[in-house]
């Protein structure tokens, strides 16, 4: 229900406002907020199929826009990120340690390749570009490679909304249940993370 009531927001904010609200939408994808790309990009296919939109100023529109909210996060994890962390991570089981390390893995090549593939998985794009930004990956090669994957992801789902428009339930039907297996996975994830963290602190407390 959640899904086809943001589904419909955005069906309407594309219909009324045209280029400016697919690019606001796709900047609000590519931060925290809940505007997940599957439920806006078929419907940009859909009305470049109509002859409605124009495909490149809606590939413009799209790609500019998760740009500039990728960069919103980056900014955020930048300036924003170690604070938080040295002031309330030890109540998320975090420490200057962990800080030190994501500030050390986002300055190599491996954070690059990290930041372009989250870029096709669900959830995970929505945070990916704080903890870059936290890790201060320089910003040029940060631009480039969530630049190219959100392009292409977008460019993906407006494609397929272009070829699939009479059977875009069937497709949504089965991206929301690999949403569901994804989700599942990373909180299977935190709880092995908070489980580990606690036992360590107790090992060290008994000792």
């Amino acid at each position: 229900m959640i899904t086809e009531l943001i589904t419909e927001i955005a069906v309407k904010i594309l219909e009324t406002t045209a280029y400016a609200g697919a690019f606001l939408l796709m900047a609000l994808e590519s931060m925290i907020a809940p505007v997940p790309s599957e439920a806006v990009m078929p419907f940009v296919g859909f009305l470049v199929t109509d002859g409605k939109w124009n495909l490149w100023l809606a590939v413009l529109a799209t790609s500019s826009g998760s740009m500039v909210g990728s960069l919103a996060s980056y900014a955020m994890g930048y300036y924003g990120g170690k604070p938080l962390v040295l002031k309330v991570g030890r109540y998320l089981l975090l420490n200057r340690h962990d800080l030190e390390l994501t500030e050390r893995y986002f300055n190599r090549r491996q954070g690059l390749y990290t930041v372009f593939a989250a870029r096709f998985i669900p959830v995970i794009r929505h945070f990916i570009s704080i903890p870059a930004g936290m890790g201060k990956m320089p910003l040029i090669p940060f631009v480039l490679v969530s630049t190219v994957g959100a392009t292409l992801w977008n460019g993906f789902l407006l494609y397929l909304g272009m070829r699939l428009r009479e059977h875009w339930t069937v497709v949504q039907k089965y991206s929301h249940q690999v949403d569901i297996v994804i989700v599942v996975t990373a909180v299977i994830g935190i709880g092995w993370f908070i489980r580990s963290r606690l036992a360590a602190r107790k090992h060290r407390l008994d000792n």
